[in-house]
């Protein structure tokens, strides 16, 4: 039997499902994965669970069976479960490995397979390679079912949701969130984010906090475009003064303002930042993805903390969160940790450090974004992601990479960078990132000005540009 060579990506492995995401290609996943967990030693323990995508369920079935047969304890979720939940569970309950069946903010016509470490964040790059080298050509799937495994001891049930609300609990005051002055509203896009709101934060307004597999058609990804329903929703309700949403699996955040405006990524690790360093005196290095606002740095200046940049993929991030002391690391997708919580993304986490903060200081989002402005000046951001065949995908990569764009239209560039992608920073205090989808037919283009009228119009000569 000839199969295709699986590849993870910069944040798991992802594929449609029935086309490549086939349950013999879970068990030939999972089989590499038993293979490298037997290699390092006796007894790992796998904390397993999936999201709201359809065939969650039987894949995380697939996953489950084959780590059994193969000697290794599963520990699994019942129910869908966010992937924060999965990271801190492998944490709390000391396992060696988590798995979550998850494409994340993907189509839903995908679903996918996340690998988790036992420092409760995501697989390192050397782990996750070790794994893939290991996925065989053909698999066996065990025929017992999971009765089987159980009654073996090799498989238990775990109430990781139960465990994550109690620790949220801990962490944060909700009785004081409760009276806060201004009320929340929450989108959790059909994600896994939903239970969890309903439970923490009973009197947030609920959208999108039902089951529906096929996200209504569309991804779901926390950004503006596909978030006007909450946008409105604040927009036309007085007393709501934030909006979050989470994608999902639950680990991206995207907010918005009192006025129904977007608040991106760029601002909420700019928010973090500001918060806790200023107004709760923690330090600590910041580690930030290449495509997220060089205005990082200018706060990071101001504020003495160090920096680093890293290539696209938050698991570069958790890599450096695990072996040093680091404040805030984050990605311009919405992908966000923070020193206190464990060394993962997690939207829901974020999105109340920040309603804490609004209610403590007894000021708006938008009031707290200007004082963000009083450190590193106003800007503003967008993406636009171009659905493009392969080959011309491809085409404009490699034209960038030689230098084979001088100018974009009007906009004019004084340098290029390219740890992953190529960053041109323009010469009006802006700039523009070209990089390629790893798991769909896009070019995302990113852009940053001085006004939203400068940046879609940057957007706009790029596209031109590059399309001619």
């Amino acid at each position: 039997m000839q199969t295709e060579k699986i590849k993870f990506g910069t944040d798991g492995w992802r594929a449609i499902i029935a086309q490549d995401f086939t349950v013999y290609n879970v068990a030939r996943v999972t089989k590499g994965l038993a293979d490298w967990l037997n290699a390092r030693g006796k007894d790992a323990k796998v904390v397993l669970g999936h999201d709201c995508r359809f065939g969650g369920e039987l894949f995380s079935e697939v996953v489950a069976k084959v780590l059994c047969a193969n000697g290794i304890k599963v520990l699994m979720a019942k129910g869908f479960v966010s992937t924060p939940m999965i990271s801190f569970g492998v944490l709390k309950l000391g396992a060696q490995q988590g798995v979550v069946i998850t494409a994340s903010h993907n189509p839903p016509s995908y679903n996918g397979y996340k690998l988790k470490g036992a420092h409760g964040g995501p697989s390192s790059p050397k782990d996750i390679a070790a794994v893939e080298d290991l996925i065989p050509e053909e698999v066996v799937i065990p025929a017992e079912g999971l009765a089987h495994w159980e009654a073996k001891g090799l498989l238990e049930y775990v109430q990781l949701e139960d465990m994550y609300v109690s620790y949220l609990e801990e962490k944060f005051d909700f009785a004081a969130l409760a009276k806060s002055p201004f009320k929340l509203a929450y989108d959790a896009m059909f994600g896994a984010g939903q239970n969890v709101i309903r439970r923490v934060l009973p009197n947030a307004v609920l959208l999108h906090c039902d089951n529906n597999p096929g996200f209504l058609g569309q991804a779901p990804e926390p950004l503006d475009k596909n978030l006007q329903d909450l946008a409105k929703t604040v927009r036309n309700t007085p007393e709501i003064k934030i909006g979050l949403a989470t994608d999902g699996d639950a680990d991206r955040i995207g907010l918005y303002d009192e006025d129904g405006n977007f608040v991106d990524a760029h601002h909420i690790i700019l928010l973090l930042i500001h918060y806790l360093h200023k107004h709760q005196g923690m330090t600590g290095k910041v580690a930030i993805a290449f495509s997220t606002t060089d205005r990082v740095k200018k706060m990071c200046e101001a504020y003495g903390l160090p920096i680093e940049i890293t290539p696209i993929g938050f698991k570069y991030i958790s890599e450096i969160m695990v072996n040093e002391d680091v404040l805030v690391g984050g990605e311009e997708s919405g992908g966000i940790a923070v020193k206190g919580h464990i060394p993962e993304r997690d939207g829901i986490y974020d999105g109340i450090l920040l309603y804490e903060y609004m209610t403590k200081s007894g000021k708006t989002l938008k009031q707290l974004c200007e004082e963000v402005y009083e450190v590193v000046g106003r800007f503003v951001y967008e993406r636009n992601d171009l659905t493009i065949e392969n080959d011309k995908k491809n085409a404009i990569i490699k034209m960038a990479t030689d230098d084979g764009y001088k100018q974009f239209g009007k906009y004019t560039f004084k340098s290029r960078e390219t740890i992953d992608g190529i960053k041109y920073l323009l010469d009006n205090g802006g700039w523009i990132l070209l990089r390629a989808s790893g798991t769909e037919p896009l070019l995302r283009v990113y852009a940053e000005g001085n006004s939203k009228e400068e940046t879609l119009d940057i957007l706009e000569d790029v596209k031109k540009t590059i399309l001619a």
